[in-house]
């Protein structure tokens, strides 16, 4: 049994678009790529029937995976989170003590981070090292090259 996961409505909805996009469109596609392998003749000497079949093959096992993941999704509910403190889905900007700069972050599901745009996941290090914080807080976050100190600036909701 998989772990349950919690995702943003925007996050769940990506989650089943893919899984629907596999099904209506990969999930045919590759009964038919077998179908036009299995035309070219003797199965026991057909590398591309072999192919297909294994590419169906990864495809179920891909979209068992995102069923189960589904099927243990959890919706956030953006209206009862705290805004005094950093939790799920806080925007939250940060200054790094030691430099000076200033960055700003979405603390989101693992699912759903992408550092490219701002989003980190809560299980990270420093997804973890922000969280309960309130601002004006000092968060110790201990990363693989050393201990980095925080000031929390702001945290928001969007």
């Amino acid at each position: 049994m998989s772990a349950i996961s919690y995702y943003t409505a925007e996050g769940l909805k990506k989650l089943r678009e893919e899984l629907d996009y596999l099904k209506s469109v990969m999930r045919p596609k590759a009964s038919a790529d077998i179908a036009e392998a299995r035309d070219k003749g003797d199965l026991s000497e057909n590398a591309e029937y072999d192919a297909a079949k294994e590419a169906q093959g990864m495809l179920e096992m891909r979209i068992a995976k995102l069923e189960e993941v589904h099927s243990n999704a959890r919706l956030i509910d953006e209206t009862h989170l705290d805004v005094s403190k950093v939790l799920v889905l806080s925007n939250v900007k940060i200054k790094n003590q030691s430099n000076g700069m200033e960055l700003k972050y979405r603390l989101v599901a693992e699912s759903e981070a992408d550092l490219k745009t701002g989003k980190i996941s809560v299980t990270s290090p420093i997804g973890k090292g922000l969280l309960g914080k309130k601002v004006g807080d000092i968060a110790e976050i201990t990363v693989p090259n050393g201990v980095l100190k925080f000031e929390i600036m702001e945290i928001s909701r969007d």
